[in-house]
């Protein structure tokens, strides 16, 4: 008990970490804060948890907490950590951590951190699978495109290098036919002038 006239001096300092990432696939986050007293008489401080969303302020455990399934407090010596469990991007947000001798009259001895920004990652493998996926289709049609057209191309050259073989040799043997049809007359008769000469 404080005597009468005695000055109450308890004084709480907390830290916090500032940033604390979870990966896609983690599910339960621990959020950590450490508190330094002295002069606090009282040897066990109410461990409160808050957090900041973009547009709202909400108390999660004070002391006690609002879902108990969602939210754990744990506390060891000097150390608290919040235990967030089915964690969500939606659980992006500012967490601070407070601690508060509530026997004593200090204004010091009710403190809070400056708060750890929790920052879930969404699923990049999902999006980065369905871009892959993506990719892999366009590049598929884009190959079967290019494909067809080399094949469109090559029989389309190889048909008209046919023909134009084809043409020249029907010209050929036209002109040699003709060639043959103009002379035949000829020989004869130069044949049939010379056995009569």
């Amino acid at each position: 008990l404080l005597s009468i006239g005695a000055s109450d001096t308890c004084q709480v300092t907390v830290t916090q970490p500032r940033l604390q990432e979870a990966e896609h696939s983690v599910h339960t986050v621990y959020i950590t804060c450490t508190f330094v007293t002295t002069g606090c008489l009282s040897s066990t401080p109410q461990v409160l948890w808050f957090r900041l969303l973009s547009n709202k302020h909400e108390d999660l455990c004070t002391p006690g907490c609002t879902n108990q399934q969602k939210y754990k407090v744990h506390i060891s010596g000097n150390n608290s950590s919040l235990q967030i469990n089915n964690l969500t991007v939606d659980d992006n947000a500012v967490y601070i951590c407070g601690i508060a001798f509530p026997d004593s009259s200090s204004p010091r001895s009710k403190q809070t951190g400056d708060g750890t920004v929790l920052k879930k990652t969404e699923n990049q493998h999902s999006n980065g699978k369905l871009i892959s996926t993506f990719m892999i289709i366009a590049s598929s049609l884009l190959f079967l495109y290019s494909t067809t057209v080399f094949t469109f191309f090559a029989v389309h050259k190889k048909i008209t290098s046919g023909r134009k073989i084809f043409q020249a040799i029907a010209q050929e043997l036209q002109k040699q036919r003709y060639a043959e049809h103009c002379q035949q007359p000829d020989d004869l008769e130069d044949d049939t002038v010379y056995q009569n000469r």
